[in-house]
């Protein structure tokens, strides 16, 4: 497994004091995800939970629905320092990845859709997945629709109180200042999960991804927190996964808004401190009634 962090010398320049030192920086490396032995996709990301990122990238490509759906997970032969693959269930274990590649294996009789066996595709740490062929072609058939979920309510307070929460828990942005995260909260405001990563569509897809390996799909009582901006992409994995609210510290992109609107999805953007802007789904923010009026 490849370090999440690595060290380099830098120049340090402090009120014209010039000293030398070593800095922390977040690891960031290639990860080829095959499907069923063919190549599909190639990702920027912190070396850690590549299992789970591979699940939850295929759970938004509507490939993977349930852990019924995974037949296992295993680093490609070769990938491993002694030269043999490791399953899903032994991700830790010993050995190192050299070379960054894992191929899901599908159970019997999943289909896989026609969008996702046409593409391969090369992915950055920071716009996502890139050379979709057109908008429709994203906006896969949602297997939990969010309308035909229980009723979320969470109060604006609730949501202020996230980002202090998910800060808390990001131990190597405290080292490196270099990673995006992203968290799962229940509707009371409970922290479930948080991962971070150099791409905050890869720390979505290793929250989704592991939601799926432990069953908890679909997310439909959970909050989903990201660092950062809610891109389109973004947008779609949490409908994907059945998520009803999406909290973002930063702006939405408007097709995350126009995708938020159709599905239903809450969007909540500029969440910073109480302020906090709300772009679709307002039937589940829970405002007093002076505020409502105001």
């Amino acid at each position: 497994m490849g370090r999440v962090t690595e060290r380099r010398k830098v120049l340090r320049i402090r009120d014209g004091v010039v000293s030398s030192r070593p800095d922390t920086l977040v690891a960031e490396e290639p990860l080829e995800i095959r499907l069923n032995g063919k190549p599909l996709a190639i990702t920027m990301r912190t070396p850690g939970d590549d299992f789970a990122l591979a699940a939850g990238f295929l759970v938004s490509e509507g490939v993977l629905g349930g852990q019924e759906d995974l037949q296992n997970i295993v680093y490609c032969a070769g990938a491993t320092a002694g030269g043999t693959s490791r399953s899903s269930g032994a991700e830790s274990g010993g050995g190192s990845n050299t070379y960054n590649i894992v191929d899901v294996k599908t159970a019997p009789g999943v289909v896989i859709p026609d969008i996702t066996l046409e593409r391969n595709v090369y992915t950055t740490s920071s716009c996502g997945l890139c050379g979709k062929a057109s908008l429709d072609a994203v906006r896969t058939t949602a297997r939990w629709p969010i309308a035909d979920t229980p009723p979320v309510r969470v109060t604006p307070e609730l949501l202020a109180s996230l980002p202090d929460r998910l800060r808390a828990a990001q131990r190597v942005f405290d080292r490196t200042g270099g990673l995006h995260a992203a968290a799962l909260f229940t509707e009371d405001g409970e922290p479930l999960d948080v991962r971070e990563d150099v791409g905050r569509h890869n720390a979505v897809d290793k929250l989704v991804g592991r939601a799926l390996q432990n069953g908890d799909l679909p997310l439909s009582r959970t909050i989903l927190l990201v660092s950062g901006r809610a891109s389109f992409e973004l947008a779609q994995k949490a409908v994907m996964a059945g998520l009803p609210v999406l909290a973002a510290v930063s702006a939405p992109s408007s097709l995350a808004v126009d995708l938020a609107a159709e599905t239903g999805l809450t969007l909540v953007g500029f969440l910073r401190g109480g302020s906090m802007n709300v772009y679709a789904g307002e039937d589940r923010i829970a405002l007093r009634a002076e505020a409502a009026q105001g």
